[in-house]
């Protein structure tokens, strides 16, 4: 049984100071007094271990106690695959922005290496293997000139051009090498550059001429110039592989690079100003680059022609490094996009070190926030034992921290302590007062008390005294603290209904309202502080669909009430940085009761009632570009309060209602050109529910079961995992949540509201389930409307939050 911190006697402090003193002296007296003290503290973390759902316990190791996981074993490297599996990370953006440089080389003749004349003598000033990428018969040129050329840097080669090469028709011809474009055409300057282009062997460059001919003059749209000038980068990489028309070796470590300086120079800072800005080197043939690495320098030069990079956590900081002394910038930003989309508990300690060593400020940012949403399972990692006391001391400080109770920041802190015990015991009195006591339970501060009675068994006396008198005192006499974290997304929650006997009462919901924040308060207990963001326009709505896409959110479809008129089609979105919403195309049908995800940068509306009692198996496609939908591929039948969900695999649905409105077990993976393709069945049936993708499996939670001819509360949860194509049983609910909304927020599934069917009753309730604790915790309860709501993530402006 608890005791209130405020029913604690005043002589309290006096009595647990001679406990204190009586163990002490037992253990010190006899070693059946350390074993008996030894079960005792293995006892109290057992007890605390399962009342919080904590994965980490203590073992006994030489008089002294040991952190661990579950398993017994630590954490202390990562996992093979990581190093031996790397991933390619591209710049899809690369061809036109290496391109827009070398065009700026070539209209300020920078770098240039060849004169090309045309038949009026006029003269063109172009690099060789710009030109070589699109022309045959410059290419054939620059061949013979690379099997007979000493790579002599001094002179411009100039090449003149037969009769029928026009300037107007090289003209084209140039400004097609550098911008995968050409101009709009007249019938007479057409003949001219069709003449020109066969001429050289610009094959490409002719189909554009009659595209163009066809567009009557009207130029070349940007995706093709876009498409053009990636197949003209992919010939001057074969260039490169062929050594043609390379005019500087790099040498490195004992190896030779042999490159083109336009292409080095267009992508890397530092070799733009040794080519450029009259150093020696820009003279040179060879050129020694000291204290780099062969291998890393190879991968950076590939990059350049291609705007690729393969990476690994055993490759990555070392490219990043090479990539800012050689100031590399695409390649270091492909880098940077590896680190956060791939940072884990295993790794995210050296990415921080990494950002803060080379002042990578917006890095550092989102790997500190990483490590403070994830603090447990990072404070079980070998690496956390090699953090500075001030870098421990900050972290545990930050209101920001995400820990299932403070009892895990205390044995974070100890373990710490403990892996250097004679080095770090000096720094326990600053480092606990991080730790924020009050948030305790009396039963978690028993374990404080045991493992400072051990503390200064095996440590210094006076340190620890005052290490215990001032935790203590802290714990019992200290109220309102609590820890608030604001997450970079908020939790979004949009329109929804409330239940009444009397459907005629019912009123829906227009309001937006988002969590702005997360509080710790004392124990296991979680608050949520609720904002209103504003109202949807036009009527309330409920069993809508809602997605967010491209920084936008989405809402489409629904019910503004019961009767078979009041189902919706309309659609808007919302822009956050512009606070404002935008009426968008109707969907080609009416619907209610179904989903709406965001895949490969499309909307799709899936399934659900047209009106009721009549639900549809049809999906539509919204472009953004285009504001308009379309009808793809059918689901395999008819469905309604389904559980859709969206991973790199494609689009999973579960559950929901068939056409004689049974609830089903069913699960497919989706393809808007192919349909579905059905996998393992849920152990249980259910529709009305919700389902989130986590951590690459798929969980399902709440909504309705069949019971006989009705239905009842199903508080039955389950895990899918893709691989196995099997589903487990997890924690189930607390409570009944039937018409849910749902959402996933730094790594944790929130499951909002809805109502219990057995009871008709609301449930206002918000539940987050943890994957690292298997367990279900209250976080309090929803402001506005309860039923049939929808969530969503949305990342908003400060001034919108604060």
């Amino acid at each position: 049984m608890e005791i209130p911190k405020h029913d604690l006697p005043s002589e309290w402090e006096e009595k647990w100071r001679r406990e204190k003193e009586r163990c002490k002296k037992v253990i010190e007296d006899s070693e059946e007094g350390l074993e008996r003290a030894n079960q005792q503290l293995k006892w109290i973390v057992a007890s605390n271990d399962s009342r919080t759902g904590l994965r980490s316990r203590f073992t006994q190791r030489s008089g002294v106690v040991k952190s661990s996981t579950s398993s017994g074993d630590t954490v202390e490297h990562l996992s093979e695959e990581s190093f031996v599996n790397q991933e390619l990370y591209c710049s899809e953006s690369y061809s036109k922005d290496i391109f827009q440089v070398l065009n700026e080389f070539w209209k300020s003749s920078m770098l240039t290496d060849l004169t090309l004349v045309a038949n009026n003598d006029k003269k063109f000033q172009v690099h060789s293997v710009v030109l070589a990428a699109v022309s045959t018969f410059i290419q054939d040129s620059l061949k013979k000139q690379s099997k007979q050329s000493d790579h002599s840097n001094d002179h411009i080669r100039t090449l003149s051009l037969g009769p029928e090469v026009h300037h107007i028709g090289l003209q084209a011809v140039v400004d097609f090498a550098y911008t995968g474009s050409i101009c709009p055409l007249t019938n007479s300057s057409r003949a001219l550059v069709k003449a020109t282009v066969r001429a050289l062997g610009v094959s490409r460059l002719l189909e554009l001429c009659n595209k163009d001919e066809k567009r009557m003059g009207q130029g070349t749209p940007q995706n093709e110039e876009n498409k053009e000038m990636k197949i003209t980068l992919e010939s001057i990489k074969d260039l490169w592989s062929e050594g043609v028309g390379c005019d500087v070796i790099l040498e490195v470590d004992g190896a030779l690079f042999h490159v083109h300086k336009v292409i080095l120079a267009a992508s890397s800072d530092y070799f733009r100003g040794m080519f450029t800005c009259g150093m020696r080197e820009s003279r040179q043939t060879q050129v020694a680059l000291h204290f780099q690495l062969a291998s890393e320098l190879d991968v950076l030069i590939g990059c350049s022609y291609d705007g690729m990079i393969p990476l690994s956590w055993d490759s990555v900081f070392e490219i990043s490094c090479t990539a800012l002394q050689l100031q590399f910038q695409q390649a270091l930003s492909l880098c940077l996009r590896f680190m956060i989309e791939n940072i884990e508990v295993t790794s995210c300690l050296d990415v921080a070190s990494f950002a803060e060593a080379y002042g990578m400020f917006e890095l550092l940012e989102e790997t500190n926030d990483f490590i403070l949403r994830n603090f447990l399972e990072v404070s079980e990692t070998a690496k956390f034992q090699d953090l500075t006391a001030e870098k421990l001391l900050e972290l545990i400080r930050h209101d920001g921290l995400c820990v299932p109770t403070e009892l895990a920041v205390f044995r974070a802190v100890y373990s710490w302590i403990e892996t250097d015990p004679k080095e770090r015991l000096g720094h326990a009195g600053v480092l606990m007062t991080g730790v924020r006591f009050p948030l305790m339970t009396f039963r978690e501060f028993r374990e404080v008390r045991a493992i400072n009675m051990r503390m200064e068994c095996f440590g210094n006396d006076e340190v620890q005294v005052e290490l215990y008198g001032s935790a203590l005192k802290e714990f019992g006499f200290q109220d309102k603290i609590n820890r608030v974290r604001h997450p970079k997304d908020v939790l979004a929650v949009v329109g929804g209904d409330r239940l009444s006997p009397d459907r005629g009462h019912c009123v829906a919901s227009r309001d937006v309202w988002f969590a702005n924040s997360l509080h710790s308060c004392t124990g296991l207990m979680k608050e949520m502080e609720w904002k209103r963001l504003g109202e949807m326009p036009d009527k309330p709505r409920f069993r809508h669909g809602v997605a967010t896409m491209t920084g936008r959110l989405y809402v489409v479809g629904g019910c503004y009430f019961y009767t078979k008129d009041d189902i919706m089609k309309s659609a808007y979105s919302y822009d956050p940085i512009q606070n404002c919403w935008k009426r968008l195309a109707d969907m080609l049908q009416f619907r209610s009761n179904f989903s709406v995800v965001a895949h490969e940068a499309r909307l799709y509306a899936i399934g659900g009632d047209k009106e009721i009692n009549t639900n549809i198996d049809s999906v539509e496609m919204y472009i953004p570009e285009t504001d308009s939908w379309s009808y793809v591929h059918p689901l395999p039948e008819v469905l309604s309060g389904h559980g859709v969900n969206v991973t790199n695999a494609g689009i999973f649905i579960s559950g929901g209602f068939n056409s004689k409105y049974e609830c089903l077990p069913s699960v497919f993976l989706y393809d808007p050109n192919r349909g579905g393709t059905y996998l393992a069945d849920m152990a249980s049936d259910r529709a009305l529910h919700c389902m989130e993708a986590l951590q690459g499996r798929l969980y399902v939670a709440g909504g309705v079961c069949n019971l006989k001819k009705f239905y009842t509360d199903q508080q039955a949860c389950e895990v899918y995992d893709p691989g196995a194509n099997a589903w487990t049983m997890v924690a189930s609910l607390p409570v009944p949540h039937v018409g849910a909304a749902s959402a996933v927020l730094e790594g944790k599934i929130y499951i909002l509201g809805g109502y219990s069917q057995d009871g008709y009753t609301e449930t206002r309730l918000v539940h987050r389930f943890d994957p690292c604790t298997l367990r279900w915790q209250n976080m309090g309860t929803l402001p506005g409307a309860i039923t049939d709501i929808r969530a969503c993530l949305l990342r908003l402006p400060q001034h919108l939050r604060f």
